[in-house]
């Protein structure tokens, strides 16, 4: 099998360096799988823990956190089934996806519907993750409520932005300058410019004074006030992230307007955890209402390409990256 290998962070995007190696193939044991990779994500939490961003990060290790392949080890039942999963634990405190082959535990391999290539699952579960994960802590969206997702064309607000209209909830999403949703067409969802237009008082208007009943911030500090004054009575905003620690919080609106606050961190969350979370949505990729993100051939490298991959995504791109293991490398 041949698999990245990050010895040392490194201090800027043009010095990370990923060492191609080839190893014997692995062993599952008791409860385990072997996976052939056939596609793997590169998120930009993979570019920033080989910056060295991650402090639970082990070295030396393989990256990468999503993956789709072929069982081709283990429980007789899924030998030659198709798979997909991601992991918090996965290329962070564990090897991970940026190879030919991965052993995980059973539960941490969720079944390919058909409508799913295996790019395409190769490349939604840290988006799509965290954006179950920050619903199923602050409460799952229930039909009319009035959801804000903030920064909504990045690939977790477009998650969310799915996730919450599949649920029957109303769907605004904020953006920093004029721009459609960048997320399948038909979605439902209100898009506001947040140049021109107060965040808050749109939201207000739209809904007869209402607000927002959870504001699911993905950016963090850029948001955080607008969110909490877009906030309808007992609103929650969700975090996942942030550019700048220190926020204002007015203590008063807080408990006056019984709001609540719900950080989500998914590294905290293991393959077999993020399984759970997949196999939760795959009704409604089965059923067409969750669609993932498309991949562009352009976006496609091979391990060998791994590191104007992983530059690519921390450049920026919004294309899904992904990394074909079994593509010919050197």
């Amino acid at each position: 099998m041949h698999r990245l290998r990050l010895t040392e962070k490194a201090a800027s995007p043009e010095a990370i360096r990923l060492t191609l190696e080839t190893v014997g193939s692995p062993q599952p044991g008791p409860g385990e799988v072997a996976v052939a990779i056939e596609a793997a994500g590169v998120n930009p939490s993979d570019g920033r823990a080989a910056l060295g961003a991650m402090p639970q990060a082990v070295w030396p290790r393989t990256p990468g956190r999503d993956w789709a392949g072929t069982v081709v080890a283990g429980a007789p039942a899924l030998i030659g089934r198709g798979v997909f999963g991601s992991g918090g634990d996965l290329g962070i405190t564990r090897d991970g996806s940026h190879t030919t082959h991965l052993v995980l535990p059973e539960n941490a391999v969720v079944l390919r519907p058909d409508r799913l290539t295996t790019q395409e699952a190769g490349t939604l579960g840290v988006p799509f993750v965290t954006a179950w994960e920050g619903f199923s802590r602050a409460g799952m969206p229930r039909e009319g409520e009035v959801v804000l997702v903030l920064a909504a064309n990045g690939k977790v607000g477009q998650a969310a932005v799915q996730i919450a209209a599949m649920l029957g909830a109303r769907v605004f999403g904020v953006v920093r300058r004029d721009e459609p949703f960048a997320g399948p067409d038909g979605t439902g969802v209100t898009m506001i410019d947040a140049s021109v237009h107060d965040v808050a008082a749109a939201v207000r208007d739209a809904t007869g004074g209402h607000g927002a009943d959870i504001a699911f911030n993905t950016v963090g500090s850029p948001y955080f006030a607008a969110a909490n004054q877009a906030l309808a009575h007992g609103g929650r905003q969700i975090l996942i992230a942030t550019q700048e620690r220190p926020v204002p919080f007015d203590i008063f609106t807080f408990y006056r307007g019984r709001h609540s606050y719900f950080g989500i961190d998914t590294l905290a969350l293991d393959a077999v955890a993020s399984a759970a979370a997949l196999r939760a949505m795959l009704p409604g990729f089965a059923s067409g209402a969750l669609r993932p993100f498309p991949v562009v051939p352009d976006a496609c490298y091979g391990l060998d390409q791994a590191e104007a991959a992983y530059r690519r995504v921390l450049g920026g791109t919004r294309d899904r990256v992904v990394l074909l293991p079994a593509a010919p490398h050197v």
